[in-house]
C-alpha cells in the first residue's frame, strides 16, 4: 500500500514538471510576447490613428473632412534630453512648458506614451524629423484635425478635443491613450465609435541611436488602421446656411423635419460659432472664449433649451379634446368667465376652425376645463385629478415630457405636469384644482418644451397623427446603415379625422389671422400657428410652427426667437422664407429677406425668465 502512494505522488510531480516544462517551450519557442519585451530596446512600436469619419450632406455634398497633422509622444522611461535649450529651440516651446508637459507624463506613466506636442504640420514634421534621433523616447504619430468646408450646423455637428483624465480611466474598452481626440459634444460625440475607426500599430527595429533598421519581423505583426466610417447626414447644408443667415443677430433655434422621414433638414443654435476655432493647437483659447461668451454660443439650444410653447400648444388641446370626445369641430364657447384675454376678432360663431384661425385665449380656457371635468366623478379637486390624469397621458404621446430620441446626446425631455407633478407641488392630494392649473389651457404656467418637440409636434400635424422619431444620420459607412428606430412610426393616438379642421384653421391663421404679411408665402399654402412664450424680464420669445404644403407636406418646421415679441410678426417670416427656399429653390420676396437678415432682436434679450401665470398667449 506504501508502494502505491509512492507511485500516485511519482505521477503527480511528474505531471506537474510535464506542464512547467511545456510552458516553458510556449513561451520560449512560440510565443513572442517575451521576446519582444526583451527587444524593446531594439524595437520600436508605432501606433497609427485612422482618420475619422467624414461627414456629408443629404445631396452628398461634403461637410467635415480631415487635414493631416503629426503629433509628437513622449515615453519619460525612455526619453533622454541632454541639451533642454536646444531641444525647445527646435520644437519651438518654452522651458516652462517642457518642465510641465514632462511632469504630466510621469503622473500619467512612465511607460506609456504621453501627447507632447500636437498638430505639428507638414513643414514643422519635415523640419524636425532628423533631428528625432537625437532624442530616444520621443516619436511621431500622423492624426489629422477637423477641417469644415461650411460654417454652418457647428453646434449640432458638435466638436472633438482631448480626451480627459476621467474619460480615460473611465473608457470601456481601452481604446484612447492620453492626448487622443475624441467627439465631446453633437454628432462627433454621439458618433463616436462609428467615426473613430480602429487604430494600427507598427513595429521597427532601431538601432542604440534610434535610428531606424527596417520592419521587425517582415511586418507580420503589423496592423493597419481601418479609417473611421463617414456620416451621411439628413441635412441640406446649404438651407442650413440659409437658416444661420435668418438668424445672424438673434437668440434662438430653427428646426426644420421632413414629415414622411423624420430626417431634419436643418438645425440652428443661434448665435453660433466658427466651427474651425475649435479645431486645431488653439482649442483651450478659443473654447474658454466662447464658454465665457454671455449669449452662449456652445449650447445647441434646439434639443436642450426650454420655452413655453404658448398658443402653439392650443393646437394639442384641440386634438386631445377631440379624441377624448369633450370638443367637436362645432364646439362654441364665448369669453364669459375665462380671467384670459382675447385677441380682437369675431367671435359671433367662436367654433374651433375660428378659435385656431384667431388663436382665442378663453375659447381654449373654457375647452380645457371641459377636457378635465367630462366624465369625471367626486368633488372639484377629484375631478381635476382625474381629468389631468387622462390629458397628460394623451399629450405625452406627442413626445412632450419624454425625450424623443434624436441622435444627439444633450436632448432635454422639457416638462408635462401631470397629478403626480402638482401633488408635490401642492403638498397633497386633493389641494389644487382647475383654478390652479387653467395656464396649461394656453401653452403657460408649468408646461415647458424644446424647439426640437414644436418641429416634431409640426410634423405630426402634418402626417395626420404619428411622426418618425427626428434624427440628423440617415446613413453610416458604405452601406449607409441606421438603427431601426429612426425608421419606426410611431402613432400619437388621435385619429386622423380630427386633423381636417386643425390644418384648416391653421391655414386661415396664416392667409388671414395672426400671421402678419411678412409671414405669407404667394404661391405656397402653408399651415401654421403663432405662439408667444412669456417672458417676465423683458420682450416675450415669438414662436411659430407650420408645415407645406398644406397637401402632401415636404418640410414642417419651428422658430424660436427670444425677446422677439408675437410670433407671427418674427418667427413666423423667418420660417416662412425657410419654407419657400426649401420647395422653390429660390426666395422670390427680396425684401422680407433682406429685412429679417438684418433685423436684430439682441438688445431685448435677457437671461432670466421666471415663471409667470396669466398672458394674453397669442
Amino acid at each position: 500500500m506504501l508502494e502505491g502512494r509512492r507511485i500516485i505522488i511519482f505521477l503527480v510531480f511528474l505531471a506537474i514538471g510535464m506542464v512547467f516544462i511545456g510552458k516553458l517551450f510556449y513561451l520560449q519557442m512560440v510565443d513572442d510576447t517575451y521576446e519582444k519585451a526583451a527587444d524593446n530596446n531594439a524595437i520600436r512600436k508605432i501606433i497609427q490613428i485612422p482618420f475619422r469619419g467624414e461627414v456629408y450632406d443629404r445631396k452628398g455634398k461634403l461637410i467635415v473632412y480631415n487635414t493631416p497633422v503629426y503629433d509628437l509622444y513622449v515615453t519619460p522611461r525612455k526619453a533622454v534630453v541632454k541639451d533642454t535649450n536646444r531641444f525647445c529651440a527646435l520644437f519651438g516651446v518654452s522651458k516652462g512648458y517642457f518642465d510641465s508637459t514632462m511632469h504630466q507624463a510621469r503622473v500619467y506613466s512612465r511607460v506609456k506614451p504621453s501627447l507632447f506636442l500636437k498638430h505639428l504640420s507638414k513643414e514643422d514634421f519635415a523640419r524636425i524629423q532628423d533631428a528625432l534621433v537625437d532624442y530616444p523616447g520621443f516619436s511621431i504619430s500622423t492624426t489629422a484635425f477637423r477641417t469644415y468646408q461650411s460654417r454652418a450646423l457647428s453646434n449640432a455637428l458638435g466638436y472633438v478635443a482631448e480626451i480627459n483624465p476621467n474619460s480615460l480611466v473611465d473608457q470601456r474598452d481601452d481604446y484612447y491613450r492620453q492626448g487622443d481626440y475624441v467627439g465631446i459634444s453633437g454628432l462627433e460625440a454621439f458618433y463616436e465609435e462609428s467615426l473613430r475607426g480602429n487604430r494600427g500599430v507598427k513595429y521597427r527595429m532601431v538601432n542604440s541611436n534610434g535610428v531606424e533598421k527596417g520592419e521587425y519581423k517582415k511586418g507580420q505583426l503589423d496592423i493597419n488602421p481601418i479609417a473611421g466610417q463617414n456620416l451621411y447626414t439628413s441635412i441640406d447644408i446649404r438651407l442650413q446656411e440659409y437658416a444661420d443667415s435668418l438668424m445672424m443677430h438673434k437668440v434662438g433655434s430653427v428646426v426644420a423635419i421632413e414629415p414622411s422621414t423624420g430626417e431634419v433638414l436643418t438645425m440652428v443654435s443661434a448665435p453660433s460659432y466658427d466651427p474651425s476655432l475649435l479645431a486645431g493647437r488653439n482649442f483651450s483659447k478659443y473654447y474658454q472664449k466662447l464658454a465665457l461668451d454671455p449669449l452662449k454660443p456652445l449650447i445647441n439650444r434646439p434639443p436642450s433649451a426650454y420655452y413655453r410653447p404658448g398658443s402653439t400648444f392650443k393646437l394639442v388641446q384641440a386634438l386631445v379634446g377631440m379624441q377624448l370626445g369633450s370638443l367637436t369641430p362645432g364646439s362654441v364657447f364665448t369669453h364669459a368667465g375665462a380671467p384670459v384675454k382675447c385677441h380682437s376678432h369675431n367671435t359671433s360663431h367662436n367654433d374651433l376652425h375660428n378659435a385656431i384661425q384667431w388663436s382665442c385665449n378663453p375659447y381654449f380656457y373654457h375647452a380645457f376645463r371641459k377636457i378635465l371635468y367630462d366624465n369625471t366623478q367626486g368633488n372639484t379637486y377629484e375631478r381635476s385629478a382625474q381629468g389631468l390624469q387622462r390629458w397628460s397621458e394623451l399629450v405625452a404621446n406627442f413626445g412632450f415630457g419624454r425625450k424623443l430620441g434624436v441622435d444627439l446626446n444633450n436632448e432635454k425631455k422639457g416638462n408635462l405636469p401631470n397629478v403626480e407633478y402638482y401633488n408635490k407641488v401642492y403638498k397633497g392630494e386633493n389641494t389644487w384644482k382647475f383654478s390652479n392649473i387653467y395656464s396649461l389651457s394656453i401653452g403657460e404656467g408649468e408646461l415647458v418644451v424644446s424647439p426640437l418637440k414644436m418641429a416634431n409636434f409640426a410634423a405630426i400635424l402634418a402626417n395626420k397623427g404619428w411622426y418618425i422619431p427626428p434624427h440628423l444620420v440617415k446613413g453610416v459607412g458604405d452601406k449607409k446603415t441606421i438603427d431601426p428606430f429612426y425608421k419606426t412610426p410611431v402613432s400619437v393616438g388621435v385619429d386622423a379625422k380630427y386633423f381636417g379642421v386643425v390644418h384648416q384653421g391653421m391655414l386661415d391663421a396664416v392667409l388671414h389671422g395672426t400671421v402678419g404679411a411678412d409671414g405669407r408665402i404667394p404661391d405656397i399654402q402653408m399651415c401654421g400657428k403663432t405662439g408667444t412664450s412669456q417672458n417676465q424680464k423683458g420682450k416675450d420669445h415669438s414662436v411659430f410652427i407650420a408645415f407645406a404644403p398644406k397637401d402632401n407636406p415636404k418640410i414642417a418646421i419651428a422658430v424660436f426667437v427670444e425677446n422677439a415679441g408675437f410670433g407671427g410678426f418674427a418667427a413666423a417670416p423667418i420660417a416662412s422664407l425657410i419654407i419657400e427656399k426649401y420647395l422653390k429653390g429660390r426666395v422670390d420676396r427680396k425684401d422680407v429677406e433682406t429685412k429679417f437678415m438684418n433685423m436684430s432682436y439682441l438688445a431685448n434679450v435677457t437671461y432670466r425668465r421666471p415663471v409667470k401665470k396669466d398672458s394674453l398667449g397669442k
